[in-house]
């Protein structure tokens, strides 16, 4: 897609993201050579579904050169951590958002085996082929509100090396059937690389000291976010919020004054029908059923709640902080987790931090990222998009809006053609580019580029033809 300069509503969000920033950090602004830079790297990021440099020459037809971008990326004095804070912030002030649910969980990004130089790269489980495979793995927020769902917060996860070879020693000694008392003792963890929940506890109080006015009336997490530390320390951040994760189904919990596991507890109590309400849509029928518990493995008494979908065999169980909700209040609450899972799919689909994000170390891969995340930012301040959230009316997705936009460059293209005449020296550059702009995927229908079996009778087996 072509584009010579910044998509206009692009450039009015970053004019009004300006003033924001001058009224919470005084003195703080962006200059005019700054905005012009966000804004046409915005505009490319959402057209080429890249953050890469030469793209992003290419689609400006020699305009932009790629190596000035990319100097202004490296070293031009744009404070992004400040920006993506401050691009939160005008959201829920331009939309008078008062409350809402955060939501948590990590996602893997796939990188190439011989990379080096990104930051945070390790050894990642692959879930579709169950081998290994090297990438990032970062820890999410997104909230949501009744208004929108949005990213407002991400951490690069990276596992200690010294626990992690720890880890791959104490394996081989056991499968060799060496006592414990034999093994090495594992090591302490190194504070500079937290796990996951730290990193997650890390991002709530970041959250929680830039937005306190915001009321925050739930924290939803995954089954590998339930434990003590998390539950109890998020409760304390947002006094008000109900902690909600999944729970094992062996986990164990106090009954008739003895520990059973969750699973058979619920075997005694056998769940019952309810309608409830699948993120405002519905209703739905399900199975649910319920108790205040203690948990053993907490060392406190929790809500726990066992609910099966009429498709399912087995239930799934949650365990909540706050022993005050209804259980049905808890299980809708809990069914916003699945919208992290839907902005995963529009960030890796349309948001550019895919393949081609290969900027090496820490500051390359943060700023990258914050570039893409604030694309989904952007978006919510499209004129058809903000249209639709001021008339409560239905959101657009973010794949539609995006071949929208593309449209709408196309336009705009166009339009500057005819106002400033025909430049032939520009179409001849859009004809040489053209491949590089719009580049054509090879098909999987057509054989033209793979090997035609033989398919015909061989001459050394004639002589079962006349046998048959």
């Amino acid at each position: 897609m072509i584009v010579e300069r910044p998509l206009p509503f692009i450039s009015e969000y970053l004019n009004h993201l300006n003033s924001e920033l001058r009224r919470i950090h005084p003195g703080c602004s962006l200059s005019s050579k700054q905005r012009l830079w966000l804004g046409f790297v915005l505009s490319t990021v959402l057209l080429t579904n890249s953050i890469c440099w030469k793209r992003f020459e290419r689609a400006s037809l020699g305009k932009f050169k790629h190596s000035a971008l990319s100097w202004m990326f490296c070293n031009s004095k744009i404070f992004f951590e400040t920006l993506f804070e401050t691009s939160i912030r005008q959201i829920l002030s331009n939309y008078g958002i008062k409350e809402g649910v955060i939501c948590i969980d990590d996602v893997d990004r796939n990188r190439s085996k011989s990379t080096k130089t990104i930051y945070g790269v390790h050894k990642l489980k692959d879930k579709l082929s169950g081998g290994f495979v090297n990438g990032q793995c970062l820890v999410f927020l997104v909230l949501v509100t009744p208004t929108a769902t949005f990213p407002i917060g991400f951490e690069f996860f990276r596992p200690d090396p010294k626990l992690k070879a720890w880890k791959k020693e104490d394996e081989r000694l056991k499968k060799q059937k060496i006592p414990k008392k034999q093994r090495p003792i594992e090591p302490d963890r190194n504070p500079d690389y937290p796990t996951k929940v730290q990193l997650s506890l890390q991002l709530l109080k970041r959250f929680q000291q830039n937005s306190p006015e915001l009321k925050i009336k739930g924290v939803v997490a995954d089954g590998l976010y339930g434990h003590a530390e998390f539950m109890d320390e998020a409760a304390e951040v947002f006094a008000a919020a109900q902690v909600i994760t999944k729970m094992k189904y062996n986990q164990q919990v106090f009954h008739r004054n003895k520990y059973i596991s969750v699973e058979q507890f619920f075997k005694q109590s056998p769940l019952v029908s309810q309608q409830v309400f699948l993120r405002g849509e519905g209703p739905l029928e399900v199975l649910v059923s319920s108790a205040r518990l203690k948990v053993k493995s907490h060392g406190e008494k929790r809500f726990v709640i066992a609910i099966r979908y009429p498709d399912e065999k087995q239930p799934r169980y949650l365990m909540a902080s706050d022993l005050t909700w209804r259980t049905l209040d808890i299980v809708q609450c809990f069914f916003f987790r699945w919208l992290i899972e839907v902005f995963f799919e529009d960030w890796k689909g349309h948001e550019g931090w895919g393949k081609l994000t290969k900027h090496p170390g820490e500051d390359g891969s943060r700023k990258s990222l914050i570039l893409s995340l604030m694309l989904d930012h952007v978006l919510l301040f499209h004129h058809a998009q903000k249209a639709s959230l001021e008339n409560k009316l239905p959101a657009s997705s973010v794949g539609s809006l995006s071949q929208r936009i593309q449209a709408e460059a196309l336009v705009q293209f166009v339009q500057d053609l005819a106002k400033d005449g025909i430049d032939e020296q520009k179409i001849k550059r859009l004809k040489e580019n053209i491949d590089n702009i719009i580049p054509l995927n090879p098909s999987k229908k057509h054989m033209s580029h793979r090997v035609f079996p033989y398919m015909q009778p061989a001459p050394g087996l004639k002589r079962f033809k006349h046998a048959a």
